[in-house]
């Protein structure tokens, strides 16, 4: 079977070529569905869904102590654990989109879940008998004491709880639902999707915005019920507006089986055939024919040398008696090869969990540090301390069209990359952004209690500092240009080097780094925590900012930040990636050979280069 390097030939047929069907299974016209026009509502709907997500999770710590009077640490931990799931649960969406229902309707039928755990958080901060009284000078409780019910926890944490669930099943598809509308075989529309994640982002950033500036502002000023419905509203208005955009979209129809499946019985096959030897050549190694592939609109994967272990799997053998080996001790070298790439992955989503637990630090301690500080602008304005956040999406964004307009196309002349430089290259960038990060936020808390000292208010716990919150501009903005790099990159490299059949599940990969760097995060604030209060002394991380110690705290990311660096150093010494090829398959006859698009699958072993 011969084998080339699409050199970006592709066929202008009427038809798509990459297996996308409409909602009924029939292949789909490339002028009628897909492209820029589908992607539309994608985009539209992402930005009214972020505005809705983001109107909760921005200022979700403070009211945690502020309305349920929750201490800082525990506050902190709740938006950390919730945040978690929230990311964690996409990898059970992707499982039942890739096998069962597929992306479209494994969308929908979370969507309703979502909007019902959305509604539920608002009458939970709207009823008056689902949350504490008020409190304060002038009221029954002065020094708001009054910690929330069981019961009244219960309904708020329910709602919550049953977003993430919702989420699980819309934040790993749909951003693939908006990839499937570019066709790879075709030479444009793969040109397209090169910056379709760019917009993507841009999108998700924008609705970010105003989550954080009009809807925090909303919270703060005007009322949590009111703040709180609106971002509900908004759920409800991306979920018509992607309806609406159903008869433009182009389907990616579902595997017969798990990914999960096809993972566990090529481990499996390779654990029962350790002793035996893999074939010097390749083509020994079990594979079904052409015309199978042919009838599924796809390819089969060559075999690559790297993982080799695991193309024993791939080894001829027979059963008992002579009998055909059954699938949990035979695959085939496409499972094995799809096997490959889920799996070396994995080092790389590992070292993506120390970023995503200082991501964490943007909506929790770094928003508490506001509510100590002079928010004034001007005599009568006081900006939201949760409207920081803002200036994360500001700054990610110009970072975006910046990267996207001017970064991208110098460095493509340098490199020849369609890409400018490579996806790990880019990653590596906002790692060491990181860094920074974490170093400058430990210097300005270093000069927030030297203000506090200075003026007396060490032991005083609400009492505004005299120094402006602009000086946390740096830490923010900083994180906007490292989400530039290291978030965009991160959701690109996880969709593009999975398999075909297993892209909702690669996505998730993006979406589980940011979970249990949550859960990390929770773990690590909760360990410093009470190591540092052992033996009597004073935490670093106390209901009293002004009497903690957040600059050790945020000196201690700084070094783990370092550490993880030199690992992911480590891990892209090794990492192949996968080069794009195409395919001629034979499928009986002459007039029905035909290119099927591949893919990109290892070959010749690419390493990653830094």
């Amino acid at each position: 079977m011969a084998e080339r390097l699409e050199a970006g030939a592709g066929d202008d047929d009427e038809y798509t070529q990459d297996g996308t069907v409409d909602l009924h299974g029939n292949p789909v016209l490339r002028s009628k569905r897909g492209g820029w026009k589908a992607c539309g509502f994608v985009v539209v709907y992402e930005v009214f869904e972020r505005m809705a997500y983001y109107g909760i999770s921005s200022n979700l710590v403070l009211y945690l102590t502020t309305k349920l009077h929750q201490g800082v640490v525990p506050s902190a931990n709740n938006v950390t654990n919730w945040v978690g799931t929230v990311w964690m649960t996409p990898i059970i969406g992707a499982y039942i989109a890739d096998t069962h229902l597929g992306r479209y309707r494994t969308f929908m039928v979370a969507s309703v879940i979502y909007l019902t755990g959305m509604i539920l958080v608002t009458l939970s901060v709207s009823l008056p008998a689902l949350r504490p009284p008020k409190c304060g000078a002038g009221t029954a409780d002065p020094s708001c004491l009054q910690q929330a019910t069981s019961a009244q926890l219960g309904v708020f944490f329910l709602g919550l709880y049953i977003l993430a669930v919702g989420t699980g099943g819309t934040k790993p598809n749909i951003s693939t639902i908006g990839a499937d509308q570019f066709d790879d075989t075709h030479p444009r529309e793969r040109g397209h999707k090169l910056s379709f994640f760019n917009w993507w982002m841009f999108s998700i950033f924008f609705g970010t915005l105003f989550a954080n500036t009009v809807l925090v502002y909303i919270q703060d000023n005007v009322g949590w019920a009111v703040g709180y419905a609106l971002p509900t509203l908004g759920l409800a208005v991306s979920i018509a507006i992607f309806t609406a955009g159903t008869p433009f979209y182009r389907h990616k129809p579902p595997t017969s089986e798990s990914p999960f499946a096809k993972m566990a019985r090529v481990i499996v096959a390779c654990a029962r055939k350790l002793p035996v030897a893999v074939p010097v050549d390749p083509r020994d190694l079990h594979e079904l024919d052409d015309g199978y592939y042919a009838k599924k609109n796809a390819a089969p994967l060559p075999h690559t040398p790297h993982l080799n272990v695991l193309s024993k799997a791939a080894v001829k053998t027979t059963g008992g008696g002579g009998a055909p080996a059954s699938r949990w001790s035979l695959s085939t070298v496409t499972q094995v090869e799809e096997t490959k790439r889920m799996l070396k992955m994995l080092p790389v989503l590992a070292i993506t969990f120390v970023p995503s637990a200082m991501v964490a630090q943007v909506n929790t301690l770094f928003v508490k540090q506001g509510t100590t500080l002079d928010r004034h602008i001007g005599r009568h304005f006081e900006i939201p301390p949760a409207s920081l956040q803002g200036f994360v999406t500001i700054s990610m964004l110009f970072s975006v069209v910046l990267y996207d307009r001017v970064f991208m196309p110098l460095a493509r002349r340098v490199t020849g990359d369609p890409r400018g430089i490579s996806l790990l290259q880019r990653m590596s960038v906002g790692l060491v952004i990181h860094i920074v990060i974490m170093a400058t936020a430990s210097v300005t808390e270093r000069h927030r209690l030297a203000v506090a000292h200075e003026h007396g208010l060490y032991d005083s716990k609400g009492t505004t500092i005299p120094l402006t919150i602009f000086v946390l501009l740096p830490q923010f903005v900083l994180m906007g240009v490292a989400d530039a790099f290291l978030e965009v990159a991160k959701i690109e490299f996880f969709y593009d080097q999975a398999p075909e059949g297993m892209k909702s599940l690669g996505t998730s990969y993006s979406m589980t780094s940011l979970g249990i760097g949550n859960f990390l995060s929770s773990a690590l604030l909760s360990a410093v925590s009470h190591i540092t209060e052992r033996h009597g002394r004073t935490g670093w991380i106390l209901n009293n900012l002004n009497a903690s110690r957040l600059d050790k705290y945020y000196a201690f990311f700084a070094i783990l930040n370092c550490a993880n660096l030199i690992a992911f150093f480590f891990v892209c010494r090794f990492y192949v990636y996968n080069a794009e090829v195409s395919r001629v398959v034979d499928t009986g006859s002459s007039k029905q050979k035909r290119e099927v698009a591949m893919q990109p699958a290892a070959v010749g072993a690419v390493e990653a280069t830094l």
